[in-house]
């Protein structure tokens, strides 16, 4: 088993960010002994009918990295998202920093590159990312030391990255009274979900949690901070005693009645070019496509 480095000594400051369009938490990262900071899954914002993209979740990032004299190193995606698209090369024209995702980044684009059609052209070897991430993997925000940790399940590239006492665990886990995310898009898989649940619940049990989404089950106000013995104890799909053929049929059940996401069929196209838009036409104009009767993978068929 990989012996993570692990430092509760160190304290990150984490500053959130809510896109209330996507359920999505956004993170500035910053290193309390330096100006270094990290951004954590941000969002970029798409009119899906109108056909247009803005930056306005972006710009509030930046103008917050901006105001406080924060010099941006990292930029980290936790995952392919498939309900939001990445602002990651946005931010990083303004601010700079490296892009960062796990190494399996390939599979998806490979699965990914076959159902858009996208054609030899498209990269399918992780390239457009400036840092591509295994397990146990280190890496530096000004003075703190930071590893990843390799989560499949809900995608084959998830990443959790932990920093000093603080987890960032994208979609792996949600708040204990939400469970975990779905296993059944192209890659996922149930029985590696609960394995990475429960390497996240191997961490120390005052390790502070940051989620990726919350949706406010039964009308309560949403929620992205929680601890790894606040999810041992009283996580819904994982907590206690819950065995992982326990889990496995829940989470399969469960999957089969889901919908696809609003936003799967541009979330993808774009965050598999790490936030890129698909290349102009000779035009000058840009394209997402939509496959019909296609197989995304997940949601009724």
């Amino acid at each position: 088993m990989t012996r993570y480095p692990v430092d509760m000594n160190v304290v990150p400051e984490v500053k959130m960010f809510f896109d209330e369009g996507s359920n999505t938490f956004s993170y500035v990262i910053k290193d309390p002994q330096s100006k270094a900071c990290a951004i954590i899954d941000s969002v970029m914002d798409i009119d899906y009918a109108a056909g247009r993209i803005s930056h306005e979740h972006a710009d509030v990032l930046i103008k917050y990295v901006e105001d406080n004299g924060l010099e941006l190193e990292w930029l980290l995606e936790t995952h392919v998202h498939a309900d939001h698209l990445s602002a990651a090369p946005y931010i990083q024209s303004k601010l700079g920093g490296k892009i960062g995702i796990g190494k399996n980044i390939t599979i998806v684009q490979d699965v990914f590159g076959k159902i858009f059609n996208e054609g030899t052209e498209f990269q399918r070897d992780g390239s457009q990312f400036d840092a591509l991430f295994e397990d146990g993997d280190t890496y530096n925000i000004g003075t703190m030391n930071a590893f990843t940790m390799h989560t499949p399940g809900h995608t084959p590239a998830c990443m959790v990255h932990v920093i000093g006492n603080a987890a960032f665990v994208g979609d792996t886990l949600f708040m204990p009274d939400a469970g975990t995310a779905r296993a059944d898009f192209p890659g996922g898989d149930a029985s590696d979900l609960y394995d990475s649940t429960q390497k996240v619940l191997a961490l120390p049990d005052d390790m502070r949690l940051f989620m990726c989404h919350d949706y406010g089950p039964g009308g309560r106000e949403v929620l992205y901070q929680t601890t790894v013995g606040e999810q041992k104890a009283a996580n819904i799909h994982v907590g206690g005693s819950k065995s992982k053929d326990e889990f496995i049929a829940m989470r399969e059940a469960r999957d089969a009645t889901l919908s696809a996401p609003r936003l799967i069929i541009p979330s993808l196209q774009v965050n598999m070019r790490a936030g890129n838009l698909p290349p102009e036409d000779e035009k000058g104009n840009t394209f997402l496509k939509v496959p019909i009767n296609g197989e995304l993978g997940c949601g009724p068929k």
